[in-house]
């Protein structure tokens, strides 16, 4: 069977793997998205690495998704005059708005949004919280803080506020010019960081309108608290866990990520786990135990895809990464124990209605009926797949569609495999022709096996999945 893994691989694309050459070989090392990080990199150049991933794809036959992740708002502090201070544990330290380079008692904050929500006793968390520091006094341009974390400080660190929802936009203007220019190029999903309540979403699905999905990347605790109205009112999730471990207590990232893995299944989402899963191998070619053990618990804990972001964009290893986590999936998937917890954590009371329970009913026979080979969705918005996939089927599902844009779109989606067909369907003996020919030829099914086949009717129309039904391949 030419089915690599049900978790997909979404790679980072960087100066370490932005030629022909390495595209190619990630995609052959078992890449099946690409991010492009706008927080780096020119139009020019994300155009370039645009087209040779859309070049490739049709020379391979494949349908690649192409995510374009938004920078979001980054709040950091200014310049210092030296380059750097030491701050020791115990003294004050003012941040402020005056564009005068900082020293050892005072920096630029050039972000008056922070100080109209700042408050005595709140902690500021700077430098990927390595540095910690507690707000003393405060009015609408400065704060005077004492250091309770010291260390060194430079320029252009970052500054997280774990307590506080700040009254700014997830999409500043420089996301929205990167926006515009994303959908025109023909982006798939389009990933909105600093996500911290549903207004966000709502925000950027006006901007967006319907020119691409959207991934909610969840990294700030704020949205935890909104958890399930991000996610409904979202296409998929990223679990980011780069921020979300500086916001929140280190130990509760990985029950966080269980808790957004879990719920985003319920809704039938797709939910991505990203950041350090082999982060030492950008500089070694092989990873560490734990890490490895990270990778194979988001698989665990039924990911859709996992991610590499400097592994793969300006890593030494880029190739070596993708095969890794791909050689770590097919060991993970290969354990009876993967597919036994994936139908043990399957929502039973999660049918709400006709197309939720024609997939989950696919999901029962092919449990039960003999030389079942795939499950067949039909799907003109990419719904019926997800609801598909979150049955979590211990078979390939293969997605038809007419729409090239929702193929590409589904590649980030558990165990789906994409393809396009755009004959109109006059009959239902067409619907099983077609099905049984995409599997045969392309190595999915047999004769003598049996598909299951998910569909609406009449076809062609979005968000109605009414019809089940098997088929048996002549010997």
């Amino acid at each position: 069977m030419p089915h690599k893994t049900h978790t997909k691989i979404l790679a980072t694309i960087g100066p370490s793997s932005s030629s022909k050459e390495q595209i190619e070989k990630l995609i052959d090392a078992g890449c099946d998205a690409f991010r492009f990080n706008f927080s780096h990199g020119t139009h020019d150049e994300h155009k370039e690495r645009y087209e040779i991933v859309r070049k490739l794809a049709k020379e391979k036959n494949l349908h690649i998704t192409i995510v374009a992740d938004l920078q979001g708002p980054k709040l950091r502090v200014g310049e210092f005059a030296n380059g750097s201070v030491l701050l020791k544990e115990g003294q004050k330290f003012v941040l402020d708005m005056d564009h005068v380079p900082g020293n050892e008692d005072r920096v630029e904050l050039p972000h008056k949004e922070i100080f109209e929500a700042l408050i005595p006793g709140e902690k500021l968390l700077l430098n990927d919280g390595n540095i910690v520091l507690e707000v003393l006094s405060c009015d609408k341009s400065h704060a005077i803080t004492e250091v309770k974390v010291g260390g060194i400080l430079s320029g252009h660190k970052g500054v997280n506020l774990p307590n506080i929802t700040l009254p700014i936009s997830a999409i500043t203007e420089k996301d929205r010019k990167d926006l515009e220019f994303a959908l025109k190029l023909g982006v798939d999903w389009i990933s909105l960081s600093f996500v911290q309540t549903a207004d966000d979403v709502r925000e950027a699905r006006k901007l967006i309108d319907g020119r691409a999905w959207i991934i909610s990347k969840l990294e700030k605790p704020s949205a935890i608290d909104e958890l399930d109205e991000i996610i409904r009112l979202s296409d998929g999730i990223m679990v980011a866990r780069g921020d979300l471990g500086v916001e929140c207590p280190l130990p509760t990232v990985p029950v966080l990520q269980k808790k957004i893995v879990s719920a985003c299944r319920k809704y039938a989402r797709p939910v991505i786990v990203a950041t350090q899963m082999l982060e030492s191998m950008i500089n070694a070619p092989t990873p560490t135990r734990a890490e490895v053990s990270d990778v194979a618990t988001a698989v665990y804990d039924g990911a859709d895809t996992v991610m590499l972001s400097a592994e793969t964009a300006a890593g030494k290893y880029p190739v070596e990464a993708v095969k890794m986590m791909s050689s770590v999936i097919r060991q993970v998937e290969a354990d009876p124990l993967f597919f036994t917890l994936m139908q043990k954590s399957r929502l039973h009371s999660c049918c709400f209605g006709e197309a939720d329970s024609i997939t989950f009913a696919a999901s029962e026979i092919a449990g039960v009926l003999e030389k079942v080979s795939c499950i067949v969705t039909y799907t003109s918005s990419g719904l019926t797949t997800f609801l598909t996939a979150r049955e979590r089927p211990n078979l390939p599902i293969l997605a038809i569609t007419s729409d090239l844009e929702v193929a590409r779109r589904l590649g980030i989606v558990w165990g789906a495999k994409s393809f396009v067909n755009k004959e109109s369907f006059k009959s239902f003996d067409k619907v099983e022709d077609i099905a049984v020919k995409i599997a045969l030829e392309n190595g999915f099914a047999k004769p003598g096996d049996n598909i299951i086949i998910t569909a609406g009717f009449p076809l062609g129309k979005k968000g109605r999945t009414n019809m089940l039904h098997t088929v048996h391949i002549p010997e």
